[in-house]
């Protein structure tokens, strides 16, 4: 199996939204994310869950639970066997929430845009 390159979404003032919400979590959490992206990394598309979930439009979330505590990091794939880590938030109700996703598909609008991809 072929691996991907994992790579963060960079907006165009250089900040790296999903960078630094994994890098402000907890110890245990991040080790969570880190597996998750790990596992992105080496199964791709085929990532399922409890890692990964599909949420339509193209966009995907990785899914890591420490404790009580949920956090994803959404993200979505383009050619050349890459997945681009849009943001992260801690979850806190059932559904992910809409303008999370919404978020995501504006990163992904803007990373094509400037991209070219």
């Amino acid at each position: 199996m072929e691996t991907i390159d994992v790579i963060f979404y960079d907006k165009a003032d250089g900040t790296k939204p999903a960078e630094e919400f994994i890098s402000g979590l907890d110890e245990g959490m991040r080790a969570k994310i880190t597996r998750a992206i790990n596992l992105l990394k080496t199964r791709g598309s085929l990532l399922r869950r409890p890692y990964s979930a599909y949420l339509g439009d193209g966009i995907f979330e990785l899914r890591a639970q420490f404790g009580s505590d949920i956090s994803r990091v959404l993200y979505f794939f383009i050619i050349n066997n890459q997945a681009v880590l849009t943001h992260g938030f801690v979850k806190k109700t059932q559904k992910t929430p809409a303008e999370e996703i919404k978020r995501a598909k504006f990163y992904r609008a803007d990373y094509l845009s400037r991209k070219g991809d």
